[in-house]
């Protein structure tokens, strides 16, 4: 790997700006959106069974949007009773977003907010130290497990957190994405970074099998155009680039035959679709419910 590559956690604002370019570029949140309108109201229909409470923990919450999506449906399914929300990110950045948003959304007056400035790890470790082992009716991990250090114990952990009737909900992607065709073919040419690690629902899914925890799995297709990536100089394609690669200006530092691997690679069936003159890269996600 060429020493002029480096990750792009490495500049916090490029990638922030390269993962905004992701999501307006991606039918990522539209995805989303369908799994909740379609799937999550059977799937939260008992986890408020004779409560008065519905106890609800976001781990890596980001800035809410997807968030009160959820709580949407919770009021929906369960009307008139009363939601405690408690929200793990460890952006301040991102926890100042959600805030604003939750200031700006109405018909929240019967859900409780608290946020905690840390990681999913360092939530962890505090709650076996203080050994407050709260049940939770559901819990929620949005495209966050990447970030974690040892996926099969944070599982463990969270399923334990679980009440009756209890689900967690983990969404990432698939392991029959282009995700996991690149990650597989690259991955050891690419950065390698302390923070993020490969992992699609393929890995999870035997993680969860090797532990014995109950679970059901739904695919959803979501493209990614990336038809920019081929134009030299666009700087949407710039950042795009960055993000697929998880790169820090991949165009400039990236060895000219990886690079044109790659290039090449994308544009194949295996990773993405030609349609309309676009370029529309895989980027298909799992949603894995998790049995109490």
């Amino acid at each position: 790997m060429a020493s002029s590559m480096r990750s792009l956690f490495s500049d916090h604002n490029r990638y922030v700006e390269s993962f905004r370019r992701f999501l307006n570029s991606s039918t990522e949140h539209q995805c989303m959106q369908e799994f909740m309108d379609k799937k999550l109201p059977e799937i939260i229909a008992r986890i408020g069974d004779r409560k008065s409470e519905i106890k609800i923990l976001s781990i890596g919450g980001g800035a809410g949007e997807i968030d009160l999506q959820i709580l949407s449906k919770v009021q929906i399914q369960h009307p008139g009773i009363h939601i405690n929300n408690e929200v793990v990110e460890p952006s301040v950045e991102q926890i100042a977003k959600y805030k604003e948003l939750v200031a700006k959304t109405s018909n929240l007056e019967n859900i409780k907010f608290a946020w905690h400035k840390e990681t999913s790890s360092e939530y962890q470790n505090r709650i076996m130290e203080k050994k407050e082992f709260q049940k939770w009716d559901f819990i929620h991990m949005i495209q966050m497990l990447y970030y974690v250090k040892d996926i099969p114990a944070t599982l463990k952990f969270f399923h334990s957190l679980l009440a009756t009737n209890a689900k967690m909900l983990i969404i990432l992607v698939s392991g029959i994405s282009g995700w996991n065709k690149l990650w597989k073919k690259y991955g050891s040419r690419l950065p390698q970074d302390d923070l993020c690690q490969y992992v699609t629902s393929s890995d999870l899914t035997q993680m969860l099998d090797k532990l014995g925890i109950k679970y059901e799995c739904y695919d959803l297709l979501s493209t990614m155009d990336i038809s920019d990536c081929f134009i030299d100089g666009n700087e949407n394609g710039e950042l795009l680039c960055d993000f697929l690669t998880e790169t820090c200006n991949f165009n400039t530092a990236a060895p000219p035959d990886l690079k044109a691997e790659i290039m090449k690679d994308l544009q194949e069936s295996e990773f993405s679709v030609k349609k309309e003159g676009k370029v529309l890269f895989n980027n298909s996600l799992s949603f894995i419910v998790v049995e109490a």
